[in-house]
C-alpha cells in the first residue's frame, strides 16, 4: 500500500470535459497545484528533509529497487526541457522524453484518464511554479537484463492504455454526479488502484476501474511490507461498516472512528488528500462506497464481549493475552475498542481481520507516526516493539487481537520459530 494534499477553493470538474480558458496564468497554476496533489506527485517524488519534487523515492519492485526521479522543472537533473507534449506523454502514456519507456511503479494507466487541459495545467505548475533543483537521486539497483528497458515498451502496448482509449473504457452513466466525480477522481488522478487492487505476474493491475470487474479495489499486494486493504463494500475486511462521513474523516486527517492511516497511505494523506475540497473528498466517499463486496458470501463482523470480560476479571491464561495487556491495552483498551479517532479500535478493525497479517506485524517491528494535518495538529506515535518483544512474542499477540473480539481471523503463531 504508497500514496494525495488538497484544500484549494477550486472546485472545476475536470474530468477530461471541455472547460473555459482560465482568467489568467496564475489560475491554471493554481489549477495545477490542485492536480498534482490529487495525484499524489509529491507522495513519491519527495524525501523528507530535501526539496519537494526532487525524487530518490526507493521502490522496491520483483524486478529491483528503483528511485523516483526529480520532476523540478531544472534543465539537466529534472524536466526543465520537456516541452508540454512530451510531459503529457511521460504523464499518460508512460514515456520520457528520450522514447524511453517509464516503469510501472509510474501510475500512467491511471493518469491516462486526465484530459489535455489538466496536462496544460500540471505542466504550468512544475515549470512556472516548482523551484528547480540539481538534486540527483540515487542510481536504480536492478540488474542486467532486467535494467533493461525496451521491454517496457512491449508492456505499454500490452497493458496501458491510451488517453483516448482509458476514456472510453471508463465512460459509464452514474445517476449522482458527484459519484461519477468520485469515480473519475479515485479511478484517474488519485490512482487509487495502483495500490488497492492486485496485480499479475506481470505487474499490470488486474483491473483499472469498476467497469473491469470485482478485482478493483479488492486490496492489494505487499507495499514496502504492508498490505493495502480493500476499499469495496466488504463487511469485516473493507469499507462495509465505514459511513460516508468516516472516509471524509479519514481522508481529511487520516483518523477516524474505525481506523487510522499507516504505511504509504500516511503519505498520501499528508501530501494530498488532507488539501482536497470537502466537495471532492464527499465524492470519492460516495464512490467507493456504491462498488460491492468482491467475494461473496460476505460475513459480517459483530462485537463479541467474551475476551473483554476475561481481561477484565484478570485472567491473561491464553496465549499473547498477558503480552496484548502489558504492551497493548493502555491505548486500545482491554475492550479492544481504543479511543478513537486517537487511538484506533482493534475490535472489527479491517487490517486487522485481514487474510495476511503482514500490516499488524509490520506496526510492531517498526512502529508508526501519524503526523500533524491541518485539521488534525497533533502527531501520534505508536512505538516499535522490535526491541522488546521476541518474534514469538509479536506472533503470539498478533494472533490474540486478531482471535479477540469477533475479530475470528486466522491464527499467525506458526508464522514465528518456536524458542
Amino acid at each position: 500500500m504508497r500514496r494525495l494534499a488538497f484544500s484549494c477553493a477550486l472546485t472545476l470538474v475536470f474530468a477530461g470535459i471541455a472547460h473555459a480558458e482560465p482568467a489568467s496564468s496564475a489560475a491554471l497554476i493554481e489549477e495545477g497545484r490542485y492536480l498534482a496533489r490529487a495525484a499524489d506527485c509529491s507522495a513519491c517524488h519527495s524525501v523528507e528533509g530535501k526539496a519537494a519534487y526532487t525524487g530518490g523515492v526507493p521502490f522496491d519492485l520483483p524486478i529491483g529497487r528503483l528511485y523516483s526521479p526529480n520532476i523540478t522543472p531544472d534543465p539537466q537533473h529534472g524536466i526543465g526541457r520537456y516541452t508540454e507534449q512530451q510531459f503529457a506523454r511521460a504523464v499518460r502514456e508512460g514515456v520520457r522524453a528520450d522514447g524511453a519507456s517509464l516503469y510501472p511503479a509510474m501510475p500512467y494507466p491511471s493518469y491516462a484518464r486526465m484530459s489535455d487541459y489538466e496536462m496544460q495545467a500540471l505542466y504550468a505548475w512544475f515549470h512556472y511554479s516548482v523551484t528547480p533543483s540539481s538534486e540527483v537521486p540515487p542510481a536504480n539497483t536492478m540488474r542486467w537484463p532486467l535494467s533493461m528497458r525496451w521491454p517496457m515498451t512491449v508492456w505499454r502496448w500490452m497493458f496501458a492504455p491510451k488517453p483516448m482509449q482509458a476514456r472510453q473504457m471508463s465512460e459509464r452513466s452514474f445517476d449522482d454526479p458527484d459519484v461519477a466525480r468520485g469515480a473519475y477522481l479515485v479511478e484517474g488522478p488519485g490512482h487509487c488502484g495502483a495500490c488497492h487492487t492486485p496485480r499479475a505476474i506481470t505487474l499490470q493491475e488486474k483491473a483499472l476501474t469498476a467497469r473491469d470487474g470485482p478485482a478493483y479495489l479488492a486490496g492489494g499486494d505487499a507495499v514496502d511490507g504492508w498490505i493495502p486493504p480493500s476499499l469495496r463494500q466488504e463487511n469485516r475486511t473493507g469499507l462495509g461498516r465505514w459511513s460516508e462521513d468516516d472516509i471524509v474523516s479519514f481522508l481529511r486527517s487520516g483518523r477516524a472512528q474505525s481506523g487510522s492511516a499507516f504505511g504509504g497511505m500516511t503519505n498520501a494523506i499528508l501530501h494530498g488528500t488532507q488539501y482536497l475540497t470537502d466537495h471532492d473528498l464527499h465524492a470519492i466517499a460516495r464512490y467507493l462506497r456504491t462498488l460491492p463486496p468482491a467475494r461473496q458470501p460476505d460475513p459480517k463482523w459483530s462485537y463479541d464481549d467474551r475476551t473483554a470480560l476475561v481481561l477484565r476479571k484478570g485472567d491473561v491464561s491464553a496465549r499473547g493475552a498477558r503480552l496484548y495487556v502489558d504492551n497493548c491495552a493502555a491505548c486500545h483498551r482491554t475492550d479492544g475498542r481504543g479511543y478513537p479517532p486517537v487511538f484506533p479500535p482493534l475490535a472489527g478493525n479491517p487490517v486487522v481481520m485481514s487474510e495476511k497479517p503482514d500490516s499488524l506485524i509490520m506496526l510492531l517491528h517498526t512502529g508508526a507516526t501519524l503526523p500533524a494535518m491541518q485539521t488534525a495538529p497533533s502527531a501520534f506515535t505508536m512505538p516499535s516493539f522490535a526491541k522488546r518483544l521476541s518474534e514469538r512474542e509479536i506472533a503470539d499477540v498478533v494472533s490474540f487481537v486478531r482471535d479477540a473480539w469477533g475479530n475470528g481471523t486466522v491464527d499467525v503463531g506458526k508464522m514465528a520459530p518456536e524458542e
